[in-house]
């Protein structure tokens, strides 16, 4: 059908308006080739043509692999401290996130998210930590006079643990410091508090000194870069401890916070830079992800593939000179 009117023709205009000419350098996006065999290292390599959060989970892989390949210092809630701990005396269970609150209340099952605490644990998690505890204020108000920062109880408690199971166990072994900015927050803040009238004198938990240390650390690092994952005191501890040195050099945020809200968890890297607790020009990405399905990846990508070279590097090594003994 003719259009004598010419009607049509700001409408093909709008449509098919020309394009710019594409910059040299423009990423062109591509799915990954699973047309064969592929290895974890190709696939994670393909999400960065993919795009939306697979190209920024691709990012935060690069940018973790630019920092240095040790981890100065941990950052953590009450909850991440303690439940570390309770793994190693009893089991959390899969659960679902429907199931009604009520009945699990009477069954002393605790839900979080869709996994099931039993309260047995935290039972379990009392008889092992009192007596811990008062041999921390015996040495308070003893002849040692230990002064207890929270970072000094994790790193007895992960002592104490003497379980491999135990990230914090690992941490006492490599002398890696972990801060808990609300430590008191969750059951072993429960625990301390019924202990406080169980002794003639109360542990007393400095945290003056843990964020002296902190900030000491940020101060002196010659580089620096943090790894976020979710949100919360414990995103604003680290990235408030980067304002000391203005800034952190590399930044990698993991998690589903919105920032319309203007909360700091959901806060995008460039309001850091605002603050100057991400350098301006610094390499930081934020993926918008559940950590519990991206973190593995970005370890098995990074400190996991530095890892597996230096075992097979050692046991290439371990081979050959077994060859020259024979």
């Amino acid at each position: 059908m003719s259009d004598p009117s010419g009607s049509t023709t700001a409408a093909r205009e709008s449509v098919l308006k020309p394009s710019d000419a594409l910059p040299a350098n423009a990423v062109h996006i591509v799915g990954p080739d699973l047309s064969s065999p592929v290895d974890l290292g190709a696939l994670l390599g393909s999400y960065e043509t993919i795009g939306f959060q697979a190209t920024g989970l691709a990012k935060a892989i690069k940018v973790v692999e630019d920092m240095h390949k040790l981890v100065d210092c941990l950052v953590t809630t009450a909850g991440g401290i303690e439940e570390d701990f309770i793994k190693c005396l009893g089991s959390t269970v899969l659960g679902d996130f429907h199931l009604d609150g009520a009945e699990l209340r009477r069954k002393g099952l605790n839900r979080i998210g869709n996994l099931l605490v039993p309260n047995s644990n935290y039972c379990a998690f009392e008889d092992w930590v009192v007596p811990i505890l008062d041999q921390m204020v015996a040495e308070q108000e003893g002849e040692e006079k230990v002064r207890w920062s929270p970072s000094k109880v994790i790193h007895r408690l992960g002592k104490e643990i003497d379980n491999e199971e135990s990230v914090y166990y690992w941490c006492y072994k490599n002398n890696i410091p972990v801060f808990c900015p609300a430590l008191t927050d969750g059951s072993l803040g429960d625990m301390i508090y019924f202990h406080t009238y169980k002794t003639d004198s109360q542990l007393v938990i400095d945290i003056v000194s843990d964020i002296r240390r902190l900030n000491d650390m940020s101060v002196r690092a010659k580089q620096a870069g943090i790894i976020i994952l979710g949100g919360g005191v414990c995103k604003h501890q680290i990235a408030n401890a980067m304002l000391f040195r203005n800034g952190a050099d590399y930044a990698v945020y993991i998690n589903t916070g919105q920032e319309y809200d203007g909360s700091d968890s959901g806060a995008r890297p460039d309001e850091a830079v605002s603050w100057g607790k991400i350098r301006a020009g610094a390499e930081s990405v934020k993926v918008y992800a559940d950590a519990t399905l991206v973190f593995p990846l970005v370890v098995a990508a990074t400190f996991g593939k530095a890892h597996w070279a230096e075992q097979a590097k050692e046991k290439e090594q371990g081979q050959s000179v077994v060859a020259d003994e024979q």
